[in-house]
Formats: structure tokens, C-alpha cells, sequence
């Protein structure tokens, strides 16, 4: 029978109440202490949901070595009493039947899955993607005031559990229901209520600000904004969730950001507004985080669009620049969030096409300024019009290919510097060829940005359906069309280039789980469709020699290149 893995808990279960979870609490024995040397003897499992026992598994493995003799004194189990037994590749398949897509729980699961996992790379199955909760650090948490030690032994004779264990699995694991059922009681009190909230609870009760939990306790599992207070009712922090309640509890255990520790320590209250999709709340937290300018917030202190990467050609010989603006009918890419970025969009282009670098002044008419060709000239890497080194007609064509990579035909800078990339691979000069790739990602990030800010120019309506079946309609407010349909319809300021590019880029995450029901006007994403730059699949090279990596991934340094519609 081929080993299979069980299923992993989606996301939208992570929030389901702990008395609708099904748990496979489990318990190996085993003739050591290291899954890469030793095997399982025994394996014992109980399956339960709401304090309901759903089936129990126990059974003998033959772990195809010598038990030491100190293991057998433990566990009572020698090499006689398992010789007859089944080896673990015949065992996993209906253990992990049994098991399903259960929550894994043990006393130090950490251990025991250590073992199940090296079995099941061992014979060829997919690794468990199950959820799993450690009896042992809750139990850390929940009981550091009334008990020295955590051992399942000692923790079970202290709070006088039904059940006693006996380095026995199916004992043990029985123990490890008994102490399970006892720590959901009381993690009650912290205000756990479902199953994500048990087990990020270990580490989020270890917080500083751990009393302020009560604060997310009647927080709800839907969409919309949340907003962190001080005492005096000042807006500290807004975000937006897909679950506010995890979300936001999510800053007592996950959330690592530097300022975390100090917005916690300031909070006093916290408010959410619920919305009918994440859409919603996505436009909510911008125009919030704009009006309010809550301190921690980084984002909305500047405008979206900062910068322009133009190419000047109100002069004798254009060249590329970055403005703050650019005018109408100009050829200009942006808007660009920093001046870095634009910097290194312009390092794209430059690195394509011999479009001039230097900054000399150059008359509209007359004779040229008597100076030498410049430094860039001289290596190779630009024309020089400026002192005649280039003629006139000759920088005139590269001016024209310059304008049609910035307005359509980007090919003509990805193709030259997805070449470059290559070659410095091919030459094993790794950080050169990465920089290649970055300035190209730079630019490819430039036109889906501009695309994204042009995308509403031409529709005044747009009515979508989720995956989750929520109907939305945004309106622009440029149509006298009434709305189309009788659900909520959200206005959209076309005029702020923060809230079309927010619209933008949660229709493009999330375009393959919405269908469009109708729009007034015209929505489209012009061809061609843009590649995008990622890091290649460290995967590819792992038990590779070098030679072995470079052949089968030609370009080691972070870069893949894959096309899609922006």
C-alpha cells in the first residue's frame, strides 16, 4: 500500500472552535533518541473531537535494529517481543489513514514527529502537512505556578489524571488526552476560542504585554480594520485582516517588527470596523491611515507616486532623468514610489541602450561645446553626441528605441539584460549577474506600477463576485449610470493615485478567485505581458555538485524569469 500524506487544515479551519476539532493525540516508542539512527517499536494514537473518543490505533513495530537493553528495561518491549511484528513501512499507511487531517497533539510532538516524518521520507511519501499542538509548551505556560516539572509522569500523578503513564504508547497517549482536555480548560481563561488562538497561545503568553489578550477577546473571525488606541483615545495604528481576531492577536506571539514591543506597551484599546470583503477593508485602511496619520504607520506619511524616470526630449540630445512630475504626453515611466527605484530604472535602460549619461549642457542649435567624449564613452557604455563622437542620426535611432522600450516595446531593454545575466553566470561572476537581474526586475516593477495607475482611466463601473461569493461594486464616480446592482458599492477616487493603485493590485493578487459580472466602460491590461523576476528554486541544486547545479539551473543567483499578465 503506497504512503500517503494526510491533508493539511486549510486556513479558514484554523479559526474552527476546539470543540469542533478533531485531535490525533499520539505516543512512539522507539530504541533511541535519533530518527536518523534508531526506529519506532510501538506506536499508540487516540483520535477525539469535542471530548468524544473517535477510535483509538495501537500497534508493534519492528524497528529493523537491536533495542538497547537500558530502552527495553523502560518500555518492557525487547527484540523478542517484536520480532513478529510489522515493519513501520507496512504500518504508516493505515496510521496515516487513521490519522487523516487531524490536528497532531503530543507531550514534546516535536519528537514523536521526528520519527513519523524521517519513516515517511524514508519509504517515499509526502511529508505530514497536518497542524500540531505541544502538550508540553502549553503546559509550560499554563502551569509554571503549580508544578516544578513537566514530564507527562510527573504532570499526571500532580493533577491526578485519569489516566497514568506507563512508557507504554497507547498508555501515554491516553495520559496525553487527559492533560490535553485539562490545558483547553484552561486556556479558557486567556481567551481561547478556537484552534489557531491554542496554538500560537505558548508563545503569545510569553509577551510582555500579555494581560492586554483580553483586549482581542470578543475581536470577531471576518474582514475589515482594526485600530490600536492609547488611554487618551488617540489613534496609535490602523491595519486591515482577513481575521481580525488573528490577526490582531497575531502582535502577541508572530509579529516580530521592531516597533511591535513599543505599540503593544502604548495600547489601551482596540477597535475594528468589519467589512463585507477584503477589498473593503483594504480601501478603509488607506483612507484611514491618510486622514488619521496614526504614528506607527509608515505608509500614507508620503504620496503614492514620488518620482518620474523621463526622457527629456525638449532637448538637442535626450537623455534620462528622474522628475517628481511629468507632463502631459511626456515619455515617462512612473509613478515610482522613491528615487532609488527610479535610480535603478534608469540603470536598466542605461545598461540596454547607449542613451547619453553625462549632463552636458548642449545648445538647441549651433555648433557643439569643444569638449572630449565622456568617461562612459570611452568604456563602451553610451554614445556621445555631445561631442560629436556620435552623429546626430545615429543618436536619433537610439533615442527612438529608448521611447519605444518606455512606451510598449519593453523587450528591447529585458532582452539585452536578461543576456548580460547570463553571460556573467556562464562566467561564475554570481553577484554581478544578480545586480543584472535586479535592475531588470527594477523596470519590469516600474511598467506593472504604471500599468496598475492607468487601469480605472477608462471604466466608471465595475461589479465583481469573490471566490466566497460577495459581490462588489466599485464606481468611479465619473458616470451618471445609478449603481447596477444592490450590493455594496464602493466609491472610488480615481483622482488619488493611492486608492487606483490599491484597487489595482488587490484585483491583480487576487484575479484568479474573481469573476467579472459587468463594467461600464472599457477594462483591459495592454499586451505584452510582463515577466517577473524571482529567486530560483534553491531546491534544484540541493545534493548537486556545483558543475551539476550550474547545468541544470543556468542562472545560480536568485533569478527566474516568468511571464504574466500585469
Amino acid at each position: 500500500m503506497p504512503i500517503s500524506a494526510a491533508r493539511q487544515l486549510s486556513f479558514d479551519h484554523l479559526g474552527t472552535p476546539l470543540g469542533d476539532v478533531t485531535f490525533c493525540v499520539l505516543d512512539l516508542e522507539t530504541t533511541g533518541g535519533s530518527p536518523d539512527t534508531c526506529g519506532i517499536t510501538e506506536i499508540g494514537a487516540v483520535k477525539i473531537r469535542g471530548g468524544e473518543v473517535l477510535g483509538t490505533f495501537q500497534t508493534l513495530v519492528n524497528p529493523g535494529c537491536i533495542i538497547p537493553p537500558n530502552v527495553a528495561l523502560l518500555t518492557g518491549l525487547t527484540d523478542a517481543v517484536v520480532r513478529r511484528a510489522p515493519p513501520v513501512d507496512a504500518v504508516l499507511p493505515t496510521f496515516l489513514e487513521f490519522m487523516g487531517g487531524a490536528v497532531i497533539v503530543g507531550h514534546n510532538v516535536r519528537f514523536d514527529l521526528g520519527f513519523l516524518q524521517a519513516s515517511i521520507r524514508r519509504y517515499g511519501g509526502p511529508l505530514l502537512g497536518n497542524q500540531k499542538l505541544d502538550t508540553l509548551a502549553l503546559a509550560r505556560r499554563l502551569l509554571a505556578d503549580e508544578v516544578p516539572r513537566f514530564a507527562l509522569g510527573e504532570l499526571a500523578m500532580r493533577l491526578r489524571l485519569p489516566h497514568q503513564p506507563s512508557h507504554r504508547a497507547l498508555d501515554d497517549a491516553w495520559a496525553t488526552v487527559d492533560l490535553l482536555h485539562l490545558l483547553i480548560e484552561r486556556a479558557s481563561a486567556w481567551g481561547v476560542t478556537g484552534l489557531d488562538d491554542l496554538i500560537s497561545l505558548p508563545t503569545m503568553a510569553g509577551h510582555p504585554q500579555w494581560r492586554k489578550l483580553k483586549l482581542t477577546t470578543p475581536l470577531p473571525r471576518k474582514p475589515g480594520v482594526y485600530r490600536f488606541l492609547d488611554a487618551d483615545g488617540r489613534v496609535l495604528y490602523v491595519g486591515k485582516a482577513t481575521d481580525l481576531r488573528s490577526r490582531v492577536r497575531s502582535y502577541f506571539s508572530s509579529d516580530q517588527r521592531r516597533q511591535v514591543g513599543q505599540l503593544l506597551k502604548e495600547t489601551a484599546d482596540i477597535r475594528v470596523q468589519v467589512t463585507e470583503s477584503t477589498l473593503e477593508a483594504e480601501l478603509l485602511e488607506l483612507r484611514a491611515i491618510l486622514d488619521e496619520q496614526p504614528r506607527f504607520n509608515r505608509r500614507g506619511r508620503r504620496a503614492a507616486g514620488s518620482c518620474f524616470v523621463q526622457l527629456t526630449m525638449n532637448e538637442r540630445f535626450p537623455r534620462l532623468t528622474i522628475t517628481n512630475t511629468a507632463p502631459a504626453g511626456a515619455i515617462a515611466l512612473g509613478p515610482l514610489t522613491s528615487r532609488r527605484q527610479a535610480a535603478a530604472v534608469v540603470e536598466a535602460i542605461q545598461s540596454a541602450l547607449p542613451i547619453r549619461r553625462c549632463t552636458t549642457r548642449v545648445p538647441k542649435t549651433g555648433d557643439l561645446p569643444s569638449t572630449t567624449p565622456c568617461s562612459s564613452f570611452q568604456i563602451g557604455a553610451a554614445a556621445c553626441p555631445c561631442s560629436g563622437a556620435t552623429s546626430a542620426a545615429d543618436y536619433e535611432r537610439i533615442v527612438d528605441l529608448t521611447a519605444r522600450a518606455m512606451t510598449g516595446s519593453f523587450h528591447l531593454v529585458l532582452e539585452p539584460l536578461e543576456a548580460r545575466m547570463r553571460e556573467l553566470a556562464d562566467g561564475e561572476r554570481f553577484e554581478e549577474a544578480t545586480d543584472c537581474r535586479d535592475r531588470a526586475a527594477a523596470f519590469v516593477a516600474a511598467v506593472a506600477r504604471q500599468r496598475r495607475a492607468q487601469l480605472f482611466r477608462r471604466v466608471d463601473q465595475l461589479v465583481i463576485e469573490t471566490h466566497d461569493g460577495i459581490r462588489i461594486e466599485l464606481g468611479s464616480g465619473r458616470s451618471a449610470e445609478p449603481p447596477t446592482t444592490l450590493v455594496p458599492r464602493l466609491e472610488l477616487d480615481t483622482s488619488s493615485l493611492d486608492e487606483v493603485l490599491c484597487v489595482a493590485g488587490w484585483l491583480e493578487r487576487h484575479a484568479d478567485r474573481v469573476r467579472l459580472i459587468a463594467a461600464h466602460g472599457t477594462l483591459a491590461s495592454p499586451l505584452p505581458a510582463l515577466p517577473r523576476y524571482e529567486p530560483a528554486n534553491p531546491e534544484r541544486s540541493v545534493g548537486r555538485d556545483p558543475a551539476q547545479a550550474r547545468r541544470a539551473n543556468p542562472v545560480p543567483v536568485p533569478f527566474r524569469r516568468r511571464s504574466t499578465d500585469s
